[in-house]
Formats: structure tokens, sequence, C-alpha cells
């Protein structure tokens, strides 16, 4: 594998429109030559909130994070990790499928409930899919440096990454949602 995009952001193009991906942020957080594995950052799931509320005890928002098995849960949380059963996505940053544990912490006060993301689901690629979207120009790999991954973000964060990319890139962070209409 000549390429690994572990830790770096995917911005969808504008041509991928209509799906979960359009218009998406997406971490990586891992990549290896079996494929890629990331989360969407910046889409709310609206249809599972209630669920997750009723198993957490607490509210938070879920975002999806994206159309693979939309049924199991997974956590980005900021620092020190309070579970075995972590992924690190950088020396801020972990992942884990441990609900009970980060429900636990947040009752105890040992991780505030806003150094949590949740998501349904999750992105992922075959072995050499995600490199192939890539030379196709279906996604912008962009290393996006202090980005909570922890923040609500929506629909602006896509457009924010794309004006900050300047170019090309600024025209289709203006354009609108459905190209057609443009």
């Amino acid at each position: 594998m000549i390429n690994s995009y572990k830790g770096k952001i995917l911005i969808s193009t504008p041509d991928i429109s209509g799906d979960i991906f359009s218009r998406s942020v997406v971490l990586i957080i891992d990549h290896n030559e079996n494929g890629a594995f990331g989360l969407i950052l910046n889409k709310l799931n609206k249809k599972v909130s209630k669920k997750i509320s009723l198993i957490t005890g607490f509210s938070t928002d879920i975002y999806e994070g994206g159309p693979v098995e939309n049924d199991k849960a997974f956590i980005i949380a900021k620092g020190i990790p309070v579970t075995e059963y972590f992924l690190s996505i950088n020396n801020e940053f972990y992942l884990t499928e441990d609900i009970q544990t980060i429900t636990n912490s947040v009752y105890e006060g040992n991780i505030g409930i806003g150094d949590i993301k949740v998501f349904s689901g999750y992105s992922g690629w075959s072995a050499l899919q995600l490199e192939s979207e890539i030379s196709r120009k279906m996604w912008t790999v962009v290393d996006v440096y202090n980005l909570d991954y922890t923040l609500p973000n929506d629909q602006n964060l896509w457009k924010k990454i794309m004006q900050n990319l300047g170019g090309e890139f600024l025209l289709w962070a203006n354009a609108p949602e459905d190209v057609s209409m443009n």
C-alpha cells in the first residue's frame, strides 16, 4: 500500500449528490490494504436519537456515520480513554463502541457530554475502493488540523472547508445543493 489516508478528512465533491455522502465530511479512522473505515462528521441522524437517549439515559445528537451497519453505535471521545476498548485516532481523540463505559463515565463526571460524539453506522470501503473513488475525483483528501471531531457539525462544516480550500472549491462551496439548479 503506497498511501494511507488514516487520520485524513475526505470532502465529497458536488458530483456525489442525492445520497448520504452528498456534501459529506468524512474522517478516515483506519485505512490499510484491506480497505478503509470512516465516519461522516456532519450529518445528523434524527431517526435514532430517541433510541440512544433511552439506552444511555442522557440526550445527545446522533450522527450518521455512514451507510454500513446502521444498527451499531460508534463514539468519538476527546481526552484520555476511559475504556480499554478503543482505537486511537490521534493524541486527542479515540473511537470506541463501548457505550456502557462511556455512559457510566458521563454520569460519574469522568467525561463531559460535550467530549463525545455518537454515530450510527460507518462508512466503509473494500480494498482499493477508496483509492479508486479518489482517483475519479469523488473525494478531495484534506489534512485538517485543529478540528474538534466532537463538536456539533452540520452542513456548514463542508462549506467552510470548501471555502478554505479556495479556487474551484470556492465555487462548489457556493453552489446550490442540487447542482442542476445552478
